[in-house]
């Protein structure tokens, strides 16, 4: 039985080892877990864009849907620091806190077994030390008992020796009952003992011991379940990222991203128009007897101004309206003849349309700089002029909208500044009104200077989107004429009767660059498609604008196309924008279409 209760000794020893082991597997696999959502930020941080507020960069559908999976990713990582969390608190905490409690139940349990069997052992000494001593006496009495007869036998011996012999006889016997009395009840107090001992003290331990093995079972099982259910409860979270990763590839747009790509470097210059021919060849099959060289000059440069006007119209160059200088095509009357002395006559070309573009091309100031200046980062203007158009009205429009902002902050500031100091006003133990009256002052100038950049930048918007319809139209009117263009141009698109003039005349320069672009416009007006209310009354004190009075009714050309402003005409024909806010607009039905 003792080995028995040293076997179970070894068993639940072997179990609080097995439920240590699985403990430390669980902390691995934390420890797998954590590193692998560290890991996983680590690369989603790597990856991330690192861009200001400010950047520009084009938002394409692919680079949109590779950021939502890094997101995705991200969450995914916090998915597994979760399961990480939850197995170490759930299953590594548990096994360790129930390891403490098992070692010290089963402690207990121990001492217990070992304490009864000590005290069982100890009623088994003492009862062997009775029976010993039971023993002892009783040879010691058989021997005072010899003793005693061999004296009572012997007729030498005196009465007094048998007196004594059989006084000692009586006293061993005496002792031997003691201890006959004793040895009986050890004995019986032993048995008792031993009877209990196996038949309810240890089976009680042993039970004990059972019952903690299997609650140590019972343990293993549940970690087991939690285990499992740490991983299973984040499966439908991480079911929604792979989802959202998914739904950003299936979010690519690749016309999109083309659109994105366009818009971004759409420079909104028109292409270059077509080189004339110039047939140097004319001359050369014509006879002698050809009378057309001696055609008075007049008559052969005579050109309808409406017809070049046209042509000029539709050529359109990559910097500005203005066309670049052209040599005229040779005709026989764009030659001059030269005699000999014998009276024939030769035809001499003239090199004078070539001289002069290139004189016009060194000497010409473009509209804008071209586009090797932008690569090389010339200086930035405020205005952005240095860009093509519609880049300059993208950054006009941008700069507009970051000065709103600004001007709504300071709005928001300034009414809060008004209420604080009504409330001093109410109250002076809560502060002095006249404090806070610099701030105040500061931010109503911060609103005025914000209000007068936003009325430039409108201005310069106004211009760009005015000169880039303008472009337009001209290139619609342009495609028209070309259809009916006859005649001749000079280098600058004007026209003249002298053919000499024409050849060997200086070229003529334009007063104003806006004066080409003015001949151009559009004197049609364009169509009501409405009309407005004036709700606020309104200065126009910028350029291209309209002032309007409260209640005033205007003429609506043209709708707000969500920069804030719609174009109006008053009954007298004078033109401009005014804010949409400031007015209430009614469309005609009918009219829009047309």
């Amino acid at each position: 039985l003792k080995d028995q209760f040293d076997n179970l000794d070894k068993h639940t020893q072997w179990g609080i080892d097995f439920l240590e082991k699985y403990a430390k597997f669980v902390k691995e696999r934390i420890e797998i877990e954590q590193n692998y959502a560290k890991q996983l930020r680590n690369l989603v941080k790597k990856y991330c864009p690192k861009r200001s507020p400010k950047d520009e960069e084009p938002r394409f559908t692919s680079c949109i849907a590779f950021f939502n999976i890094l997101n995705e990713l991200n969450d995914y990582a916090g998915q597994r620091e979760v399961v990480a969390e939850e197995m170490g608190h759930r299953v590594y905490g548990e096994l360790m806190r129930y390891s403490h409690d098992l070692k010290t139940e089963r402690k207990m349990h121990l001492q217990e077994g070992r304490k009864a069997q000590q005290y069982l052992d100890m009623c088994w000494k003492q009862m062997d030390n009775s029976k010993k001593k039971f023993e002892r006496e009783c040879r010691e009495a058989e021997k005072a008992q010899q003793s005693y007869e061999r004296l009572d036998n012997d007729t030498n011996a005196t009465k007094a020796d048998v007196e004594k012999a059989k006084q000692q006889l009586n006293l061993r016997t005496h002792m031997a009952d003691e201890n006959k009395n004793e040895y009986a009840a050890q004995l019986q107090n032993f048995n008792g003992e031993q009877h209990k001992h196996y038949y309810i003290v240890i089976p009680q331990i042993y039970k004990q011991l059972q019952e903690m093995d299997e609650r140590r079972t019972i343990k293993l099982s549940e970690c087991y379940k939690g285990f499992a259910d740490s991983e299973r409860k984040v499966i439908p979270i991480i079911s929604k990222c792979l989802e959202g990763m998914i739904l950003a590839a299936k979010s690519v747009d690749e016309h999109r991203d083309s659109q994105l790509v366009i818009d971004c470097f759409k420079s909104g210059f028109e292409p270059p128009g077509d080189f004339p021919f110039e047939d140097y060849s004319q001359n050369i099959y014509r006879t002698i007897s050809d009378g057309t060289i001696s055609t008075p000059k007049q008559e052969g440069m005579r050109i309808d101004s409406k017809t070049t006007m046209g042509k000029a119209k539709g050529k359109l160059w990559l910097f500005g309206k203005k066309p670049k200088p052209q040599s005229p095509p040779l005709t026989p009357t764009s030659l001059y003849t030269s005699s000999t002395p014998n009276g024939s006559q030769y035809p001499i070309f003239s090199i004078e349309p070539v001289h002069y573009c290139m004189n016009d091309i060194k000497t010409g100031k473009p509209r804008i700089p071209s586009f090797r200046s932008l690569k090389r980062g010339g200086p930035a203007l405020e205005d952005f002029s240095h860009l093509p158009p519609e880049q300059r009205r993208k950054k006009l429009q941008q700069r507009i909208d970051e000065l709103n902002r600004e001007l709504q902050k300071e709005t928001d500031q300034k009414d809060a500044l008004i209420k604080m100091k009504d409330v001093y006003e109410k109250n002076p133990q809560m502060g002095d009104p006249s404090s806070l009256q610099p701030k105040l002052t500061e931010t109503m100038s911060n609103m005025d200077r914000l209000r007068m950049e936003i009325h430039k930048n409108e201005a310069w918007l106004s211009e760009v989107e005015g000169k880039v319809a303008a472009r337009s139209d001209r290139r619609h009117s342009s495609d028209i004429n070309h259809l009916v263009t006859q005649g001749r141009e000079s280098p600058e698109g004007s026209y003249t009767d002298d053919a000499n003039q024409e050849v060997r005349g200086p070229p003529q320069q334009h007063a104003h660059p806006n004066e080409f672009d003015d001949e151009f416009e559009d004197d049609d007006p364009l169509p009501a498609i409405g009309h407005c209310k004036a709700i606020y009354p309104f200065d126009g004190h910028n350029e291209g604008t309209l002032a309007m009075k409260e209640g005033e009714i205007l003429y609506i050309i043209e709708e707000d196309k969500g920069d804030g402003w719609t174009r109006a005409r008053r009954h007298n024909g004078e033109e401009g924008y005014v804010p949409t806010s400031y007015i209430d607009v009614t469309l005609e039905k009918n009219s829009k279409g047309a």
